[in-house]
C-alpha cells in the first residue's frame, strides 16, 4: 500500500506541472482519429489533473487522467451526466525504479515515471453527435498519430461498465 501511495505522490508531481486553463475548443491542424475524427488536442498536456493511477497486470503503468475546464468544473461540481463539450484524457507511463532516490532513502521504494506507454487515450462528450455510445467518442493516439481503427473500436464497450457513472471511470482526486 505504501508503495503505491508514494507512486501516485510521484505521478501528481509530475501532473502537477500539466495543471492550467486551457481551451478544450482549441483544435489545431491534428491529425484525425480514424472513424470517429476526434483530433490530438493542442495543448492537453497542459489540462487539468483529475486523478492519478497506477495499473497493475497487462497494462502495468503509471498514468495520469487530465480534462479540460469542462471536465474539472463537472468533477468538482459531481455533476452528472458530463455536459457537452468535456474532454478527458489518459496519459500513461512505464514506472521504473529511481536508484537515486532509493539512495536517498537507503532502501529500495521509489518509482517515476518512463517511457510513455500505450499512446494518449481521449474521451469527447457531445450528447447528440455521439447519442448511440452514451454521448461520447474515443480516441486514441500514438506518437501523436491516430492508432488504428481496431483500437478506437472497443473502447466503447469496454466503458459501459461504468455507465452508472456517465462511462467515466476516473473519480476526481481533490
Amino acid at each position: 500500500m505504501k508503495l503505491i501511495a508514494a507512486l501516485l505522490a510521484i505521478i501528481l508531481m509530475l501532473a502537477s506541472g500539466m495543471s492550467s486553463m486551457y481551451s478544450a475548443s482549441h483544435h489545431g491542424d491534428e491529425p484525425t482519429a480514424p472513424i470517429y475524427g476526434i483530433k490530438l488536442p493542442t495543448g492537453y498536456r497542459d489540462w487539468w489533473v483529475i486523478s492519478v493511477a497506477h495499473e497493475e497486470g497487462k497494462l502495468n503503468d503509471l498514468r495520469a487522467i487530465l480534462g479540460n475546464d469542462e471536465a474539472i468544473n463537472a468533477f468538482r461540481e459531481k455533476k452528472l451526466p458530463f455536459p457537452d463539450g468535456t474532454i478527458i484524457s489518459r496519459v500513461a507511463w512505464d514506472y521504473v525504479s529511481s536508484e537515486e532516490n532509493n539512495k536517498a532513502f537507503g532502501h529500495q521504494q521509489s518509482f517515476v515515471a518512463g517511457h510513455p506507454k500505450n499512446g494518449v487515450q481521449f474521451m469527447v462528450k457531445d450528447s447528440k453527435k455521439y447519442a448511440l455510445t452514451g454521448g461520447w467518442r474515443y480516441a486514441q493516439f500514438n506518437d501523436g498519430k491516430p492508432a488504428p481503427e481496431m483500437v478506437h473500436d472497443t473502447c466503447a464497450s469496454y466503458h459501459q461498465a461504468a455507465k452508472d457513472h456517465d462511462f467515466v471511470f476516473t473519480r476526481y482526486a481533490p
